[in-house]
């Protein structure tokens, strides 16, 4: 028992030097400069990158149809993880429909359990200076009733490693 008093805070110790924090405080104690190191993962990471598209006004009883394209700006093939993307069917949560007034649209959709680390069947290539795109409708997933603005903002990130800055909107008229 007395062995366990000296094995946990070691384990920890040992832990902790593997954060990302502690690697990102020894680049700047080698005299790297760590604005420079974070700008550099920062291109890696933005060559891949998406956009969502909506058509402006949608009638009830239409499909609300979201298109999402990927984009690869690097000169090299790049991969994506395709969870909580369009490129799957609506199994988790990934983007945030508001109406005008804030109000969040109500999630109806499946809520898939994921074995982590994603298995290698998982990821999408996306060839160098090339595209992916997928539609999804949101009506299978999202409760929107009632006529008014909306607008969609991705969340899924921090899965996907996808990065989408800007939301879309649109009208829905009954």
């Amino acid at each position: 028992m007395k062995n366990f008093k000296f094995i946990i805070p070691v384990a920890f110790l040992a832990l902790a030097a593997c954060s990302p924090a502690t690697h990102t405080a020894d680049t700047a104690a080698d005299g790297q400069d760590s604005l420079t190191s974070q700008n550099a993962d920062t291109s890696v990471s933005t060559a891949l990158f998406a956009k969502m598209q909506i058509k402006d006004t949608i009638k009830a009883g239409e499909p609300v149809e979201l298109k999402f394209t990927v984009y690869n700006n690097a000169d090299s093939v790049q991969h994506f993880c395709k969870w909580h993307t369009p490129f799957e069917p609506l199994m988790s949560k990934y983007l945030t429909v508001k109406d005008a007034n804030g109000q969040e649209a109500d999630y109806k959709g499946a809520m898939a359990k994921r074995i982590m680390p994603p298995p290698a069947d998982s990821y999408l290539k996306v060839n160098a200076k090339d595209s992916l795109s997928a539609n999804v409708d949101v009506l299978k997933g999202y409760n929107i009733q009632n006529a008014g603005k909306y607008v969609i903002t991705y969340e899924g990130q921090n899965m996907s490693g996808l990065i989408v800055k800007d939301s879309v909107s649109f009208v829905y008229i009954k």
